[in-house]
């Protein structure tokens, strides 16, 4: 659901123009980000099946990135670094902050969507939910890429760009798609958990990374 969080956070953007939507990106990517970290210490797993080639879906033991009372912390958290972290704003500080945090909150409520019932409530041997959308693989993909497209055309307009940035921001864009769709499909599966890990989240720093300098405002460098 690497599309689909980064559509919802383009949506997120366009309701506050104020702040760089790779700080939204950034917020709808961090509970993955979390999880490679968690991978890479040993607090949580991923599972590589022996049908990972045919099918592309791990299985994931992942309570402390993507419990669901876990993901409303991680949500609260970033929302409250939002908070101190825009005081200039004034009273829209608490606006940027709940943005930010709904930002965290929609990837939980996306991966729901997609993965099988394995997003644990609260801990490990909690209840799991999931509707495994990725059971009907063209099914997810088409929703994932719609969200993308559907948060890439409410933000693009007025967004401030010049014709140079916004030309790669949609190749960024039309990459992120590619990539995911492909991921999914085409892609050889990952040697290991680790380098699962390692690739996925070097991934998330690139976009956020390419998205933020792309989309810089006026006043934090020239058009």
């Amino acid at each position: 659901m690497f599309a689909g969080h980064v559509g919802a956070a383009l949506a997120i953007g366009r309701a506050e123009r104020r702040v760089n939507v790779g700080v939204f990106i950034a917020a709808a990517l961090f509970l993955d980000a979390l999880l490679w970290l968690f991978v890479l210490v040993g607090w949580e797993s991923i599972i590589l099946p022996s049908d990972i080639a045919r099918t592309h879906q791990p299985e994931y033991v992942f309570p402390y990135s993507h419990g669901l009372v876990a993901s409303l912390a991680w949500s609260a958290a970033a929302g409250a670094v939002a908070f101190a972290a825009y005081r200039r704003q004034g009273a829209a500080r608490v606006r940027i902050a709940l943005l930010v945090a709904a930002a965290v909150s929609s990837h939980w409520l996306l991966d729901a969507l997609v993965h099988r019932p394995e997003l644990p409530l609260v801990g490990s041997d909690s209840p799991k939910v999931g509707l495994d959308l990725w059971s009907s693989l063209p099914t997810a993909l088409c929703i994932e890429v719609a969200i993308l497209a559907i948060g890439f055309c409410l933000f693009v307009p007025g967004c401030r760009m010049s014709r140079g940035r916004w030309l790669a921001f949609t190749v960024l864009s039309l990459v992120i798609a590619v990539a995911t769709v492909a991921g999914m499909t085409i892609a050889p599966p990952p040697p290991s958990p680790e380098a699962m890990a390692v690739s996925s989240g070097v991934t998330i720093v690139l976009v956020c990374a390419l998205a933020g300098w792309l989309a810089r405002l006026p006043r934090e460098g020239r058009a």
